[in-house]
């Protein structure tokens, strides 16, 4: 639960910064990486997230300029993460100058969903937070190193270990 606009920014710089960590981590060769045949890619599930932090606030009234994130997604992993980091810190800048405090609390629907307005920023988190698991696995199989997200990831854990 958000009490003031400031919790919800705090936590979205924090998730906001774990999700770019993530992203840059990402090559254009494995954007291609799917679970399965006709199953979101790598590259897919990140535009997506991408376009999400855009699409889920304007839905509610919150806007900010955005580059086109309807287009197909960029061959580009850094295109991806660029534009990942200029929506992400566009959204903070929109949710501090437009929602208040009070705001938080008023009753909302979303994807034919009823909820107070801070149940949307939590959505937003957790869809982030849901779809960022779905990409350290699918950078696993494209064979990828991982970052650490909520912890150290294996290799992040080895180094530790080995002193580095």
């Amino acid at each position: 639960m958000f009490t003031s606009t400031n919790d919800f920014l705090r936590e979205w710089k924090q998730e906001a910064a774990t999700t770019q960590k993530v992203f840059d981590a990402l090559t254009d060769a494995s954007l291609k990486q799917e679970a399965g045949p006709d199953l979101y890619t790598i590259g897919s599930v990140a535009w997506h997230v991408t376009g999400a932090a855009y699409y889920f606030l304007a839905q509610v009234g919150v806007t900010f300029e955005a580059p086109d994130l309807q287009k197909a997604a960029p061959a580009s992993a850094s295109e991806i993460a660029e534009t990942y980091k200029l929506v992400s810190t566009r959204l903070a800048d929109a949710v501090s100058e437009q929602v208040s405090d009070e705001k938080l609390n008023e009753p909302i629907s979303l994807f034919g969903m009823d909820m107070p307005f801070q149940g949307v920023l939590r959505l937003l988190i957790q869809h982030q937070a849901h779809h960022r698991g779905q990409l350290t696995v699918l950078m696993r199989q494209a064979g990828l190193q991982v970052p650490g997200v909520y912890g150290p990831s294996k290799e992040e854990t080895e180094a530790m270990r080995a002193g580095k």
